[in-house]
């Protein structure tokens, strides 16, 4: 019975060497110490960690087909309205949702849009997944802010004009 390091044994289980130390950590591998205290790992545990890393014939699981509808999805942000324009060009499709007095304009591509079988005025959902979100102040808004800023500004004008 031929003992292995841990970074040979990590190297024939295809894992990395810090992967297999916390294995060993939490008691997942047993091993055999050195007098230095080293641990070392028996061919025998190698194959038995192989043999639980290969799924049994027959249960192996097979992705989903891409046309299978989607039962759950981790996005919260969603924002439900109708279709108002849909225009497909070459590879690209530009959907306009109105959702309440706002509108969503989405650029997707063609397939997608044929795939949905978006039409104008039926229902849809905007689903927002983004690491961004930008804030901005309509040009007629105002805010005390403002104000005070441009009344600062005249003050200091003012001042510096007289003599």
């Amino acid at each position: 019975m031929a003992l292995l390091t841990v970074r040979v044994a990590a190297e024939k289980l295809g894992v990395a060497y810090s992967t297999l130390k916390r294995w060993i950590g939490s008691g997942r591998v047993r091993t055999t110490r050195t007098e230095g205290g080293h641990h070392r790992i028996a061919e025998a545990e190698i194959e038995r960690l192989i043999a639980r890393q290969q799924p049994l014939p027959g249960s192996r699981v097979h992705p989903p087909r891409s046309d299978e509808p989607v039962t759950c999805l981790s996005a919260r942000n969603r924002l439900y309205g109708f279709i108002e324009e849909v225009r497909v060009d070459g590879l690209l499709g530009q959907v306009r949702l109105r959702v309440g007095d706002q509108t969503l304009t989405a650029v997707i591509t063609a397939d997608a849009v044929t795939a949905l079988k978006f039409r104008r005025g039926d229902d849809a959902l905007a689903i927002v997944k983004s690491t961004e979100v930008m804030i901005a102040r309509p040009e007629n808004a105002s805010s005390s802010v403002t104000t005070r800023r441009k009344s600062k500004r005249k003050k200091r004008s003012r001042s510096i004009e007289r003599p």
